[in-house]
């Protein structure tokens, strides 16, 4: 009877193992943590000025620990933007988002933080346009975020994708992540209050980022 219940109760354990869902971030510098993603990233943290100096500071490493998740791929560049146009008006195909689609892994949940760069280079955000893109599309924000939302589903058709909205960016990029959102069924988590140094979040500003995503998700279930 005993090596039954070691028997049953091992099983039970090995199901919980195998159920847990897989978890990949896909984002800029707000994501970063150096160790959690591929070397040749660049990275902002961890970062002594913002108090975020363990992993476990960091938002996406909270939202994963509460709710007994795993990591699968943390696919975040520092200074990345969804699209191909960066500072200066620079090209950053190398580390678009449109670009690093394929380098999420096999998740089950996808977090998408992006957006705050394409905000603050100040280039155009370009027309809404959901088929036929052409490669000079993919360098304005609005189409290449609707290219990189309808691959990734076409890509991962079983996969959940969340948008999240940083605080303190223009109308023009929270209107137009919320309508390219909508047209793919993408739900948009937007956070405000966020404390940050040098225009980043501190340890409590990111505490208080896995707090509002923990809420949305939590409110998703009742």
């Amino acid at each position: 009877m005993k090596k039954l219940a070691v028997l049953f109760a091992s099983v039970m354990v090995c199901g919980m193992i195998s159920a847990q869902l897989k978890v990949s971030i896909m984002g800029d510098s707000y994501s970063t943590f150096t160790g959690s993603m591929p070397r040749y990233y660049d990275t902002f943290y961890p970062n002594q000025f913002c108090g975020v100096t363990e992993q476990n500071h960091q938002w996406w490493a909270q939202v994963i620990e509460k709710n007994g998740w795993v990591l699968e791929k943390n696919d975040s560049w520092s200074g990345s933007t969804v699209c191909c146009r960066g500072y200066n008006h620079d090209d950053y195909s190398d580390r678009a988002f449109v670009t690093r689609l394929n380098c999420i892994g096999a998740p089950d949940i996808l977090f998408i933080f992006g957006g705050t760069n394409d905000d603050w280079t100040h280039e155009p955000f370009g027309d809404y346009k959901y088929s036929d893109w052409t490669k000079e599309d993919l360098y304005a924000y609005r189409p290449a975020m609707a290219y990189l939302l309808a691959n990734l589903q076409k890509l991962y058709p079983k996969m959940k994708i969340y948008s999240i909205l940083n605080d303190g960016m223009s109308d023009n990029l929270g209107e137009s992540m919320r309508e390219i959102c909508k047209h793919y069924g993408v739900p948009v988590i937007a956070v405000d209050g966020i404390e940050k140094r040098m225009n980043h979040p501190t340890a409590a500003g990111m505490t208080k980022i896995a707090e509002q995503v923990q809420a949305f998700l939590d409110a998703e279930k009742k």
